[in-house]
């Protein structure tokens, strides 16, 4: 068996994160979302690994190369061009037309093939999908599923009968609109003939595209409704979410890094905390090379990065910190997700660090520790 992971897209909905990743490399635990699903793959024996790559595509390979450290190899099929202008631009060609032109160059899809989103965990028993599939003579395969109905407008809604046969595929239908409440999860299982059904050099895509034209033609197109863990990233809302669900121990298989110096908390190397008048409620981890300054409060869930500085007096409640964030005095940051130049609240609004009502944190390798508002009056 053979695995390709889908990794072209945007990621529009994570935005800020992904302003300057892309999806894939959305880290948990300090990690990039795809390095479970690599090391997941490795652990079923599939070793064999193609990745569509398109926007900031230079991050994911610069990332994994070409995979020798979790004992497999991937190849990359980059999906773009270059302008007159010499500038490299990304021109994603859909799921399935990414498919397509990586069959159409080197004919990599020759056996069974499982292909992956590259932006959710899962725990799923490849072998046992696989035996499904081939028990059932399917052509091609989609693990489904179940959802609460008022979530289907955010999925492909995947319409079955008793045999698991699809019968229909909505694409992202509204609450009353949907015949079904059990949905794709982006892992599909294909045989190399559906790579037939697929045009060439044009935009095409699985859910919207594909599954409609193989329900339409009859052809042996299966469900499966398996019980497995499968966590999605669609928003920043859902990050927030599985951030702290990862630091409560509620997914399995994924244990915090760092030392853990006492009950709930976590830490790099090289840390630094001063304890004085400091208190922090676990689970925790404080990212190797970060300042915790005196009279912090720090309450968990939360994961600081590492290189950051909690200056004194601050307090971080249940937020995540990416790395060299600088809190600064006195501010507190409660249910934040701060990245960069942005930070991001539990319901997804943004705020940019050059807002006026946004100094409560810089970059930790900025001398300044200050609100630039202070230094700011002093200077005038």
């Amino acid at each position: 068996m053979k695995a390709m992971i889908l990794a072209a897209g945007k990621g529009t909905r994570v935005r800020p994160l992904t302003y300057d990743l892309p999806k894939p490399m959305i880290p948990i635990l300090g990690k990039p979302v795809m390095a479970y699903l690599i090391e997941h793959l490795a652990r079923y024996g599939v070793t064999e690994i193609m990745v569509n790559v398109s926007y900031l595509h230079e991050k994911i390979e610069g990332y994994f190369g070409e995979g020798h450290q979790y004992g497999v190899q991937i190849g990359y099929s980059f999906e773009g061009y270059t302008n007159d202008q010499g500038e490299v631009v990304p021109e994603p060609l859909g799921s399935a037309g990414g498919m397509r032109k990586i069959q159409d160059f080197g004919g990599f899809f020759d056996q069974t093939t499982i292909v992956l989103c590259g932006d959710a965990l899962i725990d799923l028993d490849i072998k046992s999908a696989l035996f499904e599939h081939k028990r059932k003579g399917a052509l091609a395969s989609v693990v489904t599923k179940e959802v609460p109905w008022d979530s289907v407008s955010s999925y492909g809604v995947v319409v079955s009968d008793e045999n698991g046969r699809v019968r229909s595929f909505q694409e992202k239908p509204s609450r009353q609109e949907a015949l079904s409440n059990f949905v794709s999860t982006g892992i599909y299982i294909f045989e190399p003939a559906v790579l037939d059904l697929i045009p060439a050099g044009r935009q095409f895509d699985i859910g919207a595209d594909l599954f409609p034209l193989m329900t339409e033609k009859g052809l042996p197109f299966y469900a499966q409704h398996r019980p497995f863990n499968w966590i999605d990233i669609g928003s920043v809302k859902d990050y927030w979410e599985v951030c702290q669900s990862v630091l409560l121990g509620e997914v399995a298989h994924l244990d915090v890094p760092g030392i853990q110096v006492e009950d709930g908390l976590w830490v790099g190397l090289n840390t630094a905390i001063d304890w004085n008048g400091t208190r922090i409620q676990g689970p925790a981890y404080i990212g190797s090379g970060s300042r915790i300054d005196a009279g912090v409060t720090i309450v968990g869930p939360t994961w600081i990065g590492h290189g950051s500085h909690v200056c004194e007096g601050a307090s971080v409640v249940r937020s995540v910190l990416f790395e060299y964030t600088r809190v600064l005095p006195d501010v507190s940051l409660d249910e934040m997700i701060v990245f960069k130049d942005y930070s991001v609240d539990r319901s997804g609004e943004m705020r940019h660090i050059s807002d006026e009502d946004a100094e409560e944190w810089a970059n930790a390798r900025d001398r300044r520790s200050r609100r630039r508002v202070e230094i700011s009056n002093e200077v005038n």
